[in-house]
């Protein structure tokens, strides 16, 4: 029998992110979403409002980011799965509880404007450079090395080797890509 356990939610901050770290130095983040569910009352024609309340937890960088950008009142988006516990409370009684435990995560609304933010909350990361872009304070691409000669100083060393000329091809050659004969058309659907 095959088994899937995959959350996705999308829902406001009900509490700051509180962050701590295992013994061994893992951070971990956890944090409360509140989702609203809103319906009409197919007998009353009211709209009705119901709110789930869910537990989080996110270890690592990702615990880290959001501890640093966000705040109660953001809006976030988590994926993850479903983490059961057990345990057995102070006054001898069983006690177990739900909570996600966030594989991913994505900030929504716009940092400390609409969107859920709360006044004077810190500004979203910028977006990481391209993959195999230069990292940041790099000299553009193009600009001399650093410690190489001024651009226009005479080169150092003898002078470049010049390719040789490229000839064209013989007259009797085939064309180096397939044409089409005159007057034919390709089969085109529209």
């Amino acid at each position: 029998m095959a088994n899937f356990n995959r959350v996705i939610l999308a829902g406001n901050l009900t509490r700051d992110p509180q962050l701590t770290y295992t013994p061994s130095g893992t951070t971990v983040c956890k944090f409360g979403m509140a989702i609203n569910h809103v319906w009409t009352d197919r007998q009353t024609n009211e709209k009705r409002e119901e709110v789930c309340f869910v537990d989080c937890t996110a270890f690592g960088r990702q615990g880290e980011t959001i501890n640093q950008y966000m705040s109660k009142g953001r809006q976030i988006l988590i994926e993850g799965r479903l983490h059961f516990s057990q345990w057995t409370g102070q006054d001898g009684q069983n006690r177990s509880k739900l909570d996600v435990m966030v594989d991913r995560s994505q900030f929504l609304g716009s940092p400390g404007g609409a969107g859920g933010g709360a006044p004077g909350a810190q500004a979203y990361p910028a977006a990481a450079p391209p993959v195999g872009a230069p990292p940041v304070g790099a000299p553009p691409v193009g600009a001399p090395p650093v410690g190489a000669p001024p651009v226009g100083a005479p080169p150092a060393g003898p002078p470049p080797v010049a390719a040789p000329p490229v000839s064209a091809p013989p007259a009797d050659a085939p064309p180096a890509y397939e044409e089409e004969p005159p007057g034919a058309q390709a089969d085109v659907p529209f």
